[in-house]
């Protein structure tokens, strides 16, 4: 895993990119924004969030209950907190029955590419564009602002679902304007 591809291009969304695409979503169709705000706010990855059940959802204790789709031949639930923000958008999802998904079409789980697309309009609408323009881009950048926010590496690894820790230490290496952020902090 990297925060930079071969071309040298920024995979993951600054702080500046994450409050515009943030913006733009709360504009979106209640299940667009929703989808969009839980992929934002919890770092998961974009098949994790399409298979969201109703039962997935503890908004009394903040907490999302998330398979890690990644170990597929195990089951390994992971819970990550949320805002009070989402837990709010979430909240009359929760009252459905626990085994409905909570993006669906036609009672089936989303199409993945309906998700990935979602977000790319998102973006775009966002003015957020190149290799960091995707899913993913949120994904790292919720590693990178758990990292500028104290967030200890092993919970930063616990909930984003990695198995080793050398894995999530990749966010610790932000460069740019996140390492001035870092830095001052030291300073």
């Amino acid at each position: 895993m990297r925060l930079y591809n071969e071309r040298n291009e920024r995979l993951y969304l600054n702080a500046a990119e994450l409050q515009r695409f943030i913006a733009v979503a709360r504009q979106a169709t209640p299940a667009v924004r929703r989808f969009a705000l839980t992929l934002a706010y919890t770092g998961c990855r974009l098949s994790e969030v399409r298979a969201l059940r109703s039962g997935s959802l503890q908004i009394e204790a903040r907490v999302i209950s998330v398979r890690s789709l990644k170990k597929r031949h195990h089951h390994v639930i992971r819970e990550i907190p949320m805002p009070v923000a989402l837990v709010s958008e979430l909240r009359p999802l929760s009252g459905a029955a626990g085994t409905d998904y909570l993006w669906s079409q036609e009672n089936r789980i989303i199409p993945r590419i309906t998700a990935y697309r979602w977000i790319k309009g998102l973006m775009h609408e966002a003015q957020i564009d190149g290799a960091k323009a995707c899913p993913r881009g949120l994904r790292h950048a919720y590693g990178t602002r758990a990292i500028l926010s104290g967030v200890p590496l092993h919970m930063l690894q616990r909930w984003m679902g990695h198995a080793s820790m050398r894995t999530t230490a990749i966010y610790s290496t932000v460069l740019g304007p996140e390492q001035l952020e870092l830095s001052d902090r030291m300073w």
